[in-house]
């Protein structure tokens, strides 16, 4: 954390408006932390994605599958194919998980979902060529695309 006059501010610029529609143009996204729960943002999330055209490949240990995909026990686990990794696990729990999904030559960007940030996560994941975004909501990103 950095301070401009007395102010806390975050290390990390956010992610841009054209960095944001970049990673809304990929076609799957694995969901970690994904909920079989209807009502809880881990579920209707990804849902609405699904309901927008997206391959979701839910990532959950306690699962089997949701909407009737097959459900992974983590990120490694996922077959190639992976273009986002949109994660909604408490952030102390994310650089793993960040770092996991960097690994992967086929994913393109991670995201964190809106109150979850990893300032040193995403720094690695840039690093590592991946677009970044935490603490913003990929549903209601989408909402804002022009129809």
């Amino acid at each position: 954390m950095g301070f401009c006059f007395g102010v806390p501010y975050p290390r990390r610029m956010p992610a841009s408006d054209e960095q944001i529609s970049q990673i809304l143009e990929y076609d799957t996204i694995a969901v970690v932390g994904c909920s079989a729960t209807p009502g809880k943002a881990a579920h209707d999330v990804p849902k609405y994605l699904l309901d927008h055209g997206y391959d979701v490949v839910p990532v959950n240990p306690y699962a089997d599958e949701i909407f009737g995909i097959e459900a992974y026990d983590s990120i490694e686990e996922v077959p190639e194919g992976v273009d986002v990794v949109n994660v909604f696990r408490p952030s102390e729990e994310t650089g793993p998980i960040v770092d996991a999904a960097a690994e992967r030559e086929d994913v393109k960007a991670i995201w964190l979902q809106l109150g979850i940030r990893n300032d040193e996560a995403g720094e690695r994941a840039e690093a590592a060529g991946k677009l970044f975004v935490h603490d913003k909501c990929i549903k209601v990103e989408h909402a804002k695309l022009p129809a």
